[in-house]
């Protein structure tokens, strides 16, 4: 393990990256947004530096994932991943303006700052140092789209990163541990459900099939399977140890006196590593089909339910001893490695058989919150990891 940190080490501002962090959150990448512009922006400036890059669109060139290498285009080298967009600041009581970064008490505020731009401007704050550093395994920059709405945006850039040919020894994917090294996290699958009724009065029920009720069965199963998993399978190393399955958005109904016709709601699975997270899918389609759309039918056989699945997000299994690890351990100055509840897009890159570790700056609990936040001492932290990972990269054969 490193030595400890100094406290005058510790103490140093991280202006670069806090500069290039003002850059990024003023572009509103909101997923429901274009990223282009800060890509293109992020493009520019490492042409600037000499730095190529290759962007991956999206099939109607709106949206697009960013690789590029600093030092030589060889295998070995390390990929920092990090995604682009932002949740949205909708409805949120924000004290200050979410795309301007406002420092102040030894904290930057803005949105993206904690999820996840931080990582991704300390990365490029450092660009103009590593060119001039005489690498001799390259780091790459990777930078996705489209992570907040379900991990839909990294697929391409993974498709061609395996077409490549280039064979990197490790990634890590900068999202918010407190620089703790995360070798573990929770997979998921997202979707919706959509229940079709027959509409009418709502004094004849006999005539009618009320989606809302029937959605309202599906989510009470719901709610049985997610007790199922509390009681089944643990892994003491996730907070939850468990399983879960959630409704978070329900919608139906137009009157008071209206049967409803039509009704939905969005569901997430998230899953200790390990466990099928198809099942879930299955038991809430079984429960659908063999108990609830008979009784549906038996009204009318036009009546319907959908379950869809909209993204699966692979878990990150933990590698122990792994490439990845080591690395990330020596470069943080840690002994031991954690797990986390929450799910990234480093699954994907272990996916192709990369050793995939998380280790950024920012606590997960700011993530979505209003008046997000990132902690100086956080980014200076990141700035000294980064500089040890660009002294392992100068000096390994």
């Amino acid at each position: 393990m490193l030595a400890p940190h100094s406290e005058g080490e510790a103490n140093v501002h991280p202006r670069g990256t806090v500069a290039m962090l003002a850059k990024l959150v003023a572009f509103d990448t909101t997923s429901r947004n274009s990223n282009l512009p800060l890509i293109e922006w992020v493009a520019a400036y490492l042409a600037d530096h000499g730095v190529r890059s290759h962007l991956v669109h999206n099939a109607d060139r709106t949206k697009a994932n960013l690789f590029a290498t600093i030092g030589p285009e060889t295998n070995g080298g390390v990929i920092l991943s990090g995604h682009t967009d932002v949740v949205p600041v909708d409805g949120q009581p924000w004290t200050t303006d979410p795309w301007t970064l406002v420092e102040k008490q030894g904290r930057v505020y803005g949105r993206g700052t904690t999820d996840m731009k931080a990582f991704s401007a300390a990365a490029l704050a450092k660009v103009p140092e590593w060119t001039k550093r005489g690498l001799k395994r390259p780091i790459h920059l990777a930078l996705s789209y489209d992570e907040e709405v379900g991990c839909t945006g990294v697929g391409g850039m993974i498709d061609w990163l395996g077409r490549s040919g280039l064979r990197p020894r490790a990634v890590i994917v900068g999202e918010p541990t407190d620089m703790k090294v995360v070798t573990s996290h929770k997979g998921g699958i997202i979707g919706t459900c959509t229940v079709k009724g027959v509409a009418g009065h709502s004094s004849q029920v006999h005539r009618t099939v009320n989606a809302v009720m029937y959605a309202s069965e599906l989510v009470a199963h719901a709610v049985r399977l997610g007790e199922e998993m509390k009681a089944g399978r643990q892994d003491a190393a996730f907070d939850p140890p468990y399983s879960s399955l959630q409704v978070n958005i329900m919608n139906g109904g137009a009157g008071g006196n209206v049967v409803p016709h039509e009704a939905g709601f969005f569901w997430e699975h998230r899953a200790i590593p390990g466990v099928r997270m198809e099942d879930a899918v299955d038991r809430l389609r079984a429960f659908a089909a063999e108990t609830l759309l008979p009784r549906m039918r038996a009204v009318s056989p036009a009546t319907d339910i959908r379950i869809d699945v909209l993204a699966t997000i692979p878990a990150l299994a933990a590698e122990p001893g792994s490439a990845a690890e080591t690395l990330a351990l020596r470069l943080a100055g840690r002994n031991a490695t954690e797990a986390v509840a929450f799910g990234t897009e480093a699954g994907y890159f272990q996916g192709l058989g990369i050793p995939t570790v998380v280790c950024g700056p920012g606590n997960i609990a700011q993530a979505h919150q209003p008046d997000e936040f990132v902690a100086l001492e956080q980014l200076s932290a990141c700035d000294r990891f980064l500089d040890r990972l660009a002294e392992d990269c100068r000096t390994s054969d």
